[in-house]
């Protein structure tokens, strides 16, 4: 279990470029399985989740080429379609929880897809049944096997059908919308995820030959097509990493610029930073964080506390809460953190306490901080990181700690994050990574 020993204390200063988008990554990877042709997929992040998926892949029979640069080429003309009924599947897309949107394209393509129960972050129950369902409004057959933690669905020929969801999940979205693609006649989602992610998903299927319109919005319309072709895609810069880099200027009291965010698919996110009393300024495609001594926590017009609450898109992502909670321990003021989509989310927060932070963990969903404004730093400690978002939660308050920190099992944050101590310590940080 690898380790990042942190020297906090310390100002940065220089400019960090995002990388490819993770969550979109794991969409558009799965997508290779619906053509036969080559498809290139450009700025692909270099993190342990995405690598993961590329070499299942390549197990089912892929063929991957890698072109440098972030840039990858697949073509998924010879499937070996019994790789899904042996141990070695089993294990691979066990140890992945973004594996569970192959199921939706090989059951499009091939008539039958197969997962067995994802891995992932510890962050709480993330159920499979918006996906399942949706497969049997199309008229696959679900079958699950509780002893071997299987998930099957099969069906001869993918009709379309109207559905309501019953809930906005990004990847269950994704899956249905890739299998509704190659689906006989029209398929109707009502209460679809409308995230970038998924947009850019619907924007690359219809360049392969699919017919799809309502991109953007919460009811998606697919005329089914009888086969897919190749195309050439870009994934957009990571929104959970520009958050992150947002935060990470304000509780180290750095200036940072960051290159090419894809600012007009940011949403609400630099918003809820401004909330906190954080100077995000626009340029082009940029944003410049300045460094900042104090900041302050606004409150609502009648003068409550200020609440920062996940929703489905355009709402605020749930993955920046655990970025937004650390970077109100050092502001001005106090904020009600209420994260409604996983229960153990908020648990990393015994850490910060340690560290000196003023958190009350309400319940498994809602943490109130109380800022001090910069008059205590926090203290380091050894910790562990639990999951990708809070691991870089923790990396951040370790940053800005006085003293030296030990974060352990730090795979967690390289499944997400790309090489993520070489680029901090470029501008400024001393991390170094222990065996």
């Amino acid at each position: 279990m690898g380790s990042f020993r942190i020297e906090g204390g310390r100002r940065l200063k220089g400019e960090l470029v995002p990388q490819g988008a993770k969550n979109e990554a794991l969409q558009i990877l799965c997508a290779v399985l619906l053509t036969a042709e080559p498809v290139t997929i450009h700025n692909v992040p270099d993190i342990v989740d995405v690598n993961k998926l590329i070499d299942l892949l390549r197990h089912m029979g892929v063929q991957v080429e890698s072109l440098g640069n972030g840039s990858w080429r697949f073509t998924a003309k010879d499937i070996d379609i019994e790789f899904f009924l042996r141990p070695e599947f089993k294990q691979m897309g066990g140890g992945l929880r973004g594996s569970v949107m192959v199921v939706g394209p090989s059951l499009a393509r091939f008539g039958r897809g197969y997962i067995p129960t994802p891995g992932g972050d510890k962050i709480g129950r993330r159920r499979l049944d918006t996906h399942f369902i949706g497969f049997e409004h199309l008229g696959a057959e679900f079958r699950y096997d509780p002893k071997e933690g299987f998930y099957k669905a099969e069906a001869r020929k993918l009709k379309g059908a109207y559905m309501l969801l019953d809930e906005a999940s990004v990847t269950g979205t994704a899956n249905i919308l890739m299998a509704a693609v190659m689906a006989e006649g029209r398929t109707t989602i009502f209460n679809a995820a409308c995230e970038p992610y998924i947009q850019q998903l619907c924007h690359m299927l219809n360049r392969m030959g699919a017919k799809i319109t309502g991109i953007g919005s919460n009811l998606l319309t697919i005329d089914g097509v009888k086969e897919l072709g190749g195309t050439e895609h870009t994934l957009l810069p990571d929104m959970i990493e520009i958050g992150s880099f947002i935060g990470l200027a304000a509780m180290t009291r750095s200036e940072i610029l960051i290159r090419g965010t894809g600012y007009d698919h940011l949403g609400m996110i630099p918003d809820v930073f401004r909330r906190l009393g954080i100077t995000v300024i626009r340029q082009g495609d940029d944003i410049l964080v300045p460094a900042h001594d104090h900041y302050k926590i606004k409150t609502f017009i009648d003068g409550s506390i200020m609440t920062v609450a996940d929703a489905p898109w355009p709402g605020f992502t749930p993955d920046l809460l655990s970025i937004v909670l650390v970077v109100a321990t050092q502001a001005k003021g106090s904020l009600l953190v209420h994260q409604k989509m996983f229960e153990s989310r908020l648990f990393f927060v015994d850490k910060l306490i340690e560290m000196g932070a003023q958190i009350i963990l309400c319940d498994p969903h809602r943490a109130t901080v109380i800022g001090n404004d910069f008059q205590t730093p926090l203290r380091a400690i050894r910790m562990t990181s639990p999951d990708i978002r809070a691991g870089v939660s923790l990396l951040i308050a370790a940053l800005s700690a006085e003293g030296t920190s030990i974060i352990d099992n730090v795979e967690q944050i390289d499944r997400g994050y790309q090489r993520i101590a070489e680029r901090l310590n470029a501008i400024g940080a001393r991390i170094e990574r222990l065996p």
